[in-house]
This record gives structure tokens, C-alpha cells and sequence, in this order.
């Protein structure tokens, strides 16, 4: 987000339609790869990588950046890798050690959910790094499906995307500990929250002195 842009409460926008259109393209990618039409998959995957830079570009041409877009676009960036990542694991596209990798990641982010709750914050914003990561991530996806092509362009296809798998999982994985250092810091600088004060039940009582009458 450019220095000094407003984030608005709005909902419809147009940044937040396309990120929205990219969730409901899940369970169509979903459908395409288990049967099998691997084009039509690709061409959902391509589109699906290029809408979540236009969506991005968008909100800050159109001054429609949102809280529900900076929740939303992440949100359906992670859904969306995570079953095009379990589709081509089933397809045997991409071996297994590639989605614990990722999702690894994507548990640790969840699992600081709740600690930073406790403190006041809601999600950290996504990273420059983070936004690359995925960006990579979103590219490499059809170029992997696509290189089981036949000849010259399944073996480019191959060299490129897992070019950017290794880039892109590089990215996510320094995204990560940036956002673990974040939280730590936003923890340690936290006020802490004052003590309840004990109740007359659980009240320590005070042995009256000499002189003193016990005041029940």
C-alpha cells in the first residue's frame, strides 16, 4: 500500500469482486484437474495468477483499497495454492514434500493468530516478500502442469516452474519469519493487561492485631 493511502470499510469494490471471483474459481480447478481436462485447468490456474496482480494494481490505481481486500486477497491467495497444491499432488504433477512444505508454513502463520489476539492485533499485513512468494508460487503452478507437455515446451515448462517453486517457497518461508519477528515484537511492546482484583471471597484476611476487632 502507497505511503498515506486511506484504507476504506467498503465492500464492494472492484479489487474485492476479482478476489472474490478468484475463490469461486477453487472448486472449478478443483473439478477440472480430478477429471482430468488439464487445459481448461491451466487456463483457470493462469487466470487465477494474473488476477491476483491485477486485483492489486487495481486498488491502489483506484484508490479502493479496503480492510476487507487486505483479508480477502490473502485469504484466497492461500486457498487457492493450497488446492491447486493437493489437486497436483494427486495428479502426481508435484511430489508430496512440496504441500508440507507450503502448508507448514501456512500453519505457522495460523498458529500466531490467537497470540496476537491475546494482545490486541488482528492479522499481521502481508509482506513484500509474502506478496512475492505467493505471486511466485501462482505463476509456477501452470508451467509445472504444463510441463508434462511432449517435446521442448513440457521440458521449459519444467526447467521455468520449478525455477519459480524454488524461488517462490524461498520467499514464503523468509515472509514467515518476518511475520514470526513482527509478532514478537508487537507482543513484547504490548501493555500488559492489569490484574483482576480478588474478590471478597478469595480476599486474603488479616489477622486483627491487639487492640483491633476483626471488622465481620
Amino acid at each position: 500500500m502507497a505511503s498515506g493511502q486511506q484504507v476504506s470499510s467498503r465492500v464492494l469494490t472492484v479489487p474485492n469482486v476479482i478476489s472474490l471471483a478468484r475463490l469461486l474459481l477453487v472448486p472449478v480447478f478443483a473439478v477440472l484437474i480430478v477429471r482430468g481436462e488439464d487445459v481448461w485447468a491451466l487456463v483457470v490456474l493462469a487466470v487465477s495468477g494474473a488476477s491476483d496482480w491485477v486485483d492489486g494494481v487495481l486498488a491502489r490505481r483506484l484508490d479502493q483499497v479496503s480492510r476487507l481486500g487486505q483479508v480477502l486477497d490473502p485469504a484466497a491467495d492461500r486457498l487457492f495454492i493450497l488446492v491447486t497444491l493437493l489437486g497436483l499432488a494427486w495428479r502426481g504433477v508435484v511430489p508430496v514434500w512440496l504441500l508440507v512444505v507450503i502448508v507448514a508454513r501456512d500453519l505457522l502463520l495460523a498458529s500466531l493468530l490467537p497470540w496476537l489476539a491475546r494482545h490486541g492485533y488482528g492479522p499481521l499485513p502481508v509482506s513484500l516478500a509474502g506478496k512475492a512468494g505467493t505471486f511466485a508460487l501462482l505463476y509456477a503452478f501452470p508451467l509445472l502442469l504444463l510441463a508434462g507437455a511432449p517435446g521442448w515446451l513440457g521440458d521449459v515448462a519444467a526447467v521455468t516452474g520449478w525455477a519459480f517453486t524454488w524461488w517462490g517457497i524461498a520467499l514464503y518461508w523468509l515472509a514467515g519469519a518476518q511475520y514470526v519477528v513482527q509478532a514478537r515484537a508487537l507482543a513484547a511492546d504490548a501493555p500488559f493487561a492489569p490484574e483482576t482484583p480478588p474478590t471478597p471471597e478469595h480476599r486474603p484476611r488479616t489477622t486483627p492485631g491487639p487492640g483491633q476487632e476483626d471488622a465481620r
